[in-house]
């Protein structure tokens, strides 16, 4: 069992990760799982403790050595990249946002790299602040990928007893269409069931998702099913995976939750997100496998029209922290060490 103690990076200071952040140690579930340090700027965190009236505690830490167990304290590593609140455009895009939420991440890469985490929960940054402050970043798996040395990350969402892997995600309809051809479904579906793999699951059981209505009612509705997903399944099974598809997207996200199988490949970013945001929007959760540790998130963004006015929910924060605790120290990256 690795160090039970997660990383949480609070994400964009001027949005909702500082509030959500500091509302999640109230969460009793939360604060029975083991030790979460919280990386990020002290003052910032102080000032939305003190305008939100959230009743936890602070502690200033220098390392994560200093970490205390008393109960309703949050541990903040303080980074130092806002010192005074007043410096922050709450609620707005910025340059300075922007670079402090890089830091964060940064910080707390180390913690994992250095083995002082096991793992590493990320509140929501902004594109928009990282591009004003000249952060070459396109987000958070790209960045991580690259402060950790690691593999390209490989994204899944949990929600409840449904996981779901993603064949594309940031592509357009047509392109994601496009992108769909044996070679590519067959790597996808190693993957997932490589990732399931690392974190336990010895032969997981796989759902191929159908792209056309009907899984194409044997080719009335496209061919995409016969042409290329059916044979990238069969070839899958050859190689000792158990893969059940394509199933059509109307049933097979409804069947996961049900627990027939361990995890659904999507075929394009929509048809996995709509599944696992309308069941539960708060609750779902994006892990990434690939780097030399566990990452979750919350699966929104930094909601900057409500920004430090109470207003914003943490339950995706609980969620993503819970599902670090639960994952993280029996994780084995999938590249090797």
């Amino acid at each position: 069992m690795r160090n039970r103690i997660v990383a949480i990076s609070t994400g964009d200071p001027a949005g909702v990760g500082p509030e959500i952040t500091l509302k999640s140690f109230l969460s009793e579930r939360v604060a029975g799982l083991g030790t979460a340090v919280v990386v990020g700027d002290y003052a910032v965190l102080e000032a939305v403790r003190d305008k939100l009236a959230i009743p936890v505690r602070l502690q200033r830490l220098e390392s994560v050595h200093e970490v205390g167990a008393e109960k309703g304290t949050v541990p903040v590593l303080d980074v130092g990249v806002i010192r005074h609140a007043a410096e922050l455009e709450v609620g707005r895009v910025s340059a300075l946002a922007g670079r402090a939420s890089v830091e964060y991440v940064r910080r707390a890469v180390d913690l994992c790299l250095t083995g002082e985490a096991s793992g590493l929960v990320t509140g929501p940054i902004n594109k928009e602040a990282l591009r004003e402050g000249r952060q070459d970043y396109i987000g958070h798996t790209e960045m991580i990928s690259q402060m950790s040395n690691g593999k390209k990350g490989i994204t899944m969402f949990q929600v409840d007893r449904m996981k779901i892997f993603f064949h594309s995600r940031h592509l357009s309809l047509r392109r994601a269409i496009e992108a769909i051809d044996r070679e590519s479904v067959l790597e996808s579906l190693i993957l997932a069931d490589r990732c399931l793999g690392s974190i336990g699951y010895l032969v997981p059981k796989l759902a191929l998702a159908a792209l056309n209505p009907h899984a194409s009612d044997g080719g009335l509705f496209g061919d995409e099913e016969e042409r290329c997903l059916i044979p990238a399944r069969r070839q899958a099974v050859d190689r000792g995976l158990r893969v059940a598809g394509p199933i059509p997207a109307d049933s097979v996200f409804a069947q996961a939750l049900e627990g027939r199988y361990d995890a659904v490949l999507s075929l394009y970013h929509d048809q996995g997100h709509v599944a696992a945001k309308t069941y539960d929007f708060f609750r779902t959760v994006s892990v990434t496998f690939g780097y030399p540790f566990l990452r979750t998130s919350v699966d929104h963004g930094t909601a900057l029209d409500i920004a430090w006015r109470g207003v914003a929910n943490p339950v995706s924060m609980e969620e993503a922290i819970a599902a670090c605790f639960s994952m993280a120290p029996k994780y084995r990256p999938i590249y090797g060490a």
